[in-house]
């Protein structure tokens, strides 16, 4: 079986990676849009912040795992009008850029006070930027809208997708569902 992409489809390792890294962040949206609402008596109100920062890392790993493997390999090309053709390609890297800025906002909100991260007591990733003024309000501030930024994308994403499935009835939803076997 071929693992990498081809010109005309996905490989099962970016399959792979673009649907873990989907179902990654809108669970980390989801939790995180709970866990504000806890409140200190609630069992959970110190549980949730640590899963929320744990799969968070583990999600910045994922996504720069990701990039790398699309920087080296082979992707199909757009398909579409030549417009869409570059909204597409405008879109996964403004994607990128709000996956990468999500989670250093958030890196930034939970290094704020110099204390590291420990990942499901795993490992533990240590506070390089902090004491800045108001660090940890402000990249709480830019998590935030980021993170809503970055589901309003993924929705926009999708919804091009499904687009081109039903209405144009094309092949670049099948492509990132099932991987191409052709060399």
């Amino acid at each position: 079986m071929r693992l990498a992409n081809s010109t005309t489809g996905y490989g099962p390792v970016a399959i792979l990676l673009h649907w873990l890294t989907a179902l990654v962040i809108i669970g980390l949206f989801a939790l995180g849009l709970w866990m504000v609402e806890l409140t200190y008596y609630d069992s959970w109100y110190t549980e949730a912040p640590a899963i929320h920062k744990s799969v968070g890392l583990l999600l910045f790993a994922l996504v720069l795992l990701r990039l790398i493997w699309r920087l080296g390999n082979p992707h199909p090309e757009a398909i579409g009008q030549p417009l869409e053709k570059r909204l597409a390609g405008t879109m996964h890297w403004l994607l990128y850029l709000f996956m990468f800025a999500v989670l250093i906002s958030g890196y930034l909100i939970s290094t704020a006070k110099g204390k590291p991260i420990a990942v499901f007591d795993w490992f533990a990733v240590p506070a390089t930027i902090h004491d800045l003024p108001e660090q940890e309000d402000v990249a709480g501030l830019f998590h935030f809208w980021l993170a809503w930024g970055l589901i309003v994308l993924s929705s926009g994403h999708t919804l091009a997708a499904l687009k081109h499935h039903f209405i144009d009835r094309d092949a670049t939803l099948r492509r990132m569902l099932r991987f191409t076997h052709d060399q």
